[in-house]
C-alpha cells in the first residue's frame, strides 16, 4: 500500500513537471512586429510604442477594422474603439502637458485608440488604461480625452506605421498610416512656458552658479520675447558672475525690448568694449543674418581697427560690404586680407568674391 502511494505521488509529480515544461515556451518572433517611434518638440518628447500588423492582402477598413464603435467578443462588453495596432495597447507617452487635437492632456502614458467611419470622419481617444491587451478591457470611464479627426487617403502602406510627418518649435503631427488611410493627430506644447519653467528649476541647482547657464536662460527670454522680467533677473545674476561681452550684450537686448533704450545703449557700448575679435566677428555675422548691413559693417570695421593684423577681420568686413552691394569697398577689403597671407579658408573666401567681381 505504501509502495503504491509512492508510485502515485511520483506519477503526479511527473505530470506536473511535464505540464510546467510545456508551459515554458521559448521566445519567438511575433507575427505583428513591435516598434517604437519618437519625436522631440522643443525640449518635450512624444513617444509611441505599438505593434505593426500587415495588410497581407486582407480587406482592412470595414472588415478587419470595423467602422464605428464595436462590442468585443469578450472582455468588458463595452463598445470599443480600434486599438490602433495589434497585441498590447498602443501606448503614447507625453513628457509634458500637451494639447492633443486642441484638448488638454497631462504628461504621462496613455492607451491610444482610433475610430474610423465610412465617410472618413473619426475620433482619437486617449485612455488612462495603457497596460491592457488590445481593446478588450476598454472602459469609456477611463478616457482621458476624445477628439474628432479627419482621416485622409494616402499611399499604400503594407505594415501599420506611426510617424511624425511635420514638427516645429511647438507642435508635431503624429500620423498612423495603414493600407491607404492616414490618421493625423496634432500634438502641441506651450514650449515657451515649458522652457522657462524648466530653466527656473535647473537654475536652482548647480547650474545657477554658472554665468553661461544664466545667460542662456536669459537669451531664450530675449530671443523669444517671453517673460523678459525673469530674463532680466537671470542676466543680472550672470553679469554679477562674469561681466563680459556675452552677458552685457544680452542685458542690452533685454533693456531695449523693455523700452529702456538709453540704458540699453550704455550697456551695449560697455559690451563692445570688452569684445574679443571672435565675438565681434560673430556678432557682425549675426547682424548680417538679420539684414542689418550698416550695423554689421560698423561692428566689423571695429574689429579691423582693434585687430589690424588679422586677415579674417578684413575678409569679414569685405563680405559685409559685398552683401550690402558696395562692390568698391568689398574689393578693397578682400585685397587687404589677401595681402596679409591669410589662412587657406580665409584666402578662399576672399578670392571667391574677387572672382565674382572680376577683380582677380
Amino acid at each position: 500500500m505504501k509502495t503504491n502511494l509512492t508510485r502515485v505521488c511520483i506519477a503526479i509529480a511527473f505530470v506536473i513537471l511535464c505540464q510546467s515544461l510545456i508551459a515554458q515556451n521559448v521566445t519567438t518572433p511575433r507575427p505583428s512586429l513591435a516598434a517604437e517611434v519618437s519625436q522631440t518638440v522643443g525640449i518635450s518628447k512624444v513617444t509611441v510604442k505599438y505593434s505593426r500588423p500587415a495588410v497581407n492582402e486582407r480587406e482592412v477598413w470595414g472588415a478587419l477594422v470595423p467602422y464605428g464603435w464595436n462590442v468585443q467578443a469578450f472582455g468588458t462588453k463595452h463598445e470599443a474603439p480600434w486599438r490602433a495596432g495589434a497585441n498590447e495597447n498602443t501606448v503614447i507617452e507625453l513628457s509634458h502637458v500637451a494639447k492633443v487635437q486642441d484638448k488638454d492632456v497631462p504628461a504621462g502614458s496613455y492607451g491610444l485608440f482610433f475610430v474610423i467611419n465610412k465617410d472618413n470622419t473619426g475620433e482619437v481617444i486617449l485612455s488612462k488604461d495603457y497596460r491592457s491587451w488590445g481593446n478588450f478591457a476598454y472602459d469609456p470611464q477611463r478616457d482621458q480625452m476624445r477628439a474628432p479627426i479627419t482621416i485622409r487617403d494616402g499611399a499604400f502602406t503594407e505594415l501599420l506605421t506611426f510617424d511624425f510627418l511635420s514638427a516645429d518649435k511647438n507642435s508635431t503631427e503624429l500620423v498612423l498610416s495603414w493600407e491607404k488611410k492616414q490618421f493625423p493627430v496634432t500634438i502641441a506644447f506651450a514650449m515657451d512656458e515649458i522652457v522657462m519653467t524648466n530653466a527656473a528649476e535647473e537654475l536652482k541647482g548647480a547650474k545657477g552658479f554658472d554665468w553661461k547657464a544664466n545667460s542662456s536662460a536669459a537669451n531664450y527670454s530675449l530671443v523669444n520675447k517671453v517673460n523678459m522680467e525673469q530674463g532680466m533677473v537671470w542676466i543680472d545674476r550672470a553679469v554679477s558672475q562674469s561681466r563680459n561681452f556675452t552677458t552685457l550684450n544680452i542685458k542690452s537686448g533685454l533693456l531695449n525690448e523693455m523700452g529702456k533704450t538709453a540704458e540699453a545703449e550704455k550697456t551695449k557700448k560697455e559690451a563692445l568694449a570688452l569684445a574679443t575679435e571672435v565675438e565681434l566677428n560673430n556678432y557682425g555675422y549675426e547682424l548680417l543674418g538679420l539684414k542689418q548691413h550698416d550695423k554689421a559693417i560698423e561692428i566689423l570695421k571695429m574689429a579691423t581697427e582693434r585687430y589690424p593684423k588679422s586677415p579674417n577681420a578684413w575678409d569679414s568686413l569685405g563680405e559685409a560690404y559685398a552683401l550690402k552691394g558696395d562692390t568698391k569697398n568689398a574689393i578693397a577689403n578682400f585685397k587687404k586680407s589677401l595681402s596679409m597671407n591669410p589662412p587657406e579658408n580665409v584666402r578662399a573666401n576672399s578670392e571667391k568674391y574677387l572672382k565674382q567681381f572680376g577683380a582677380l
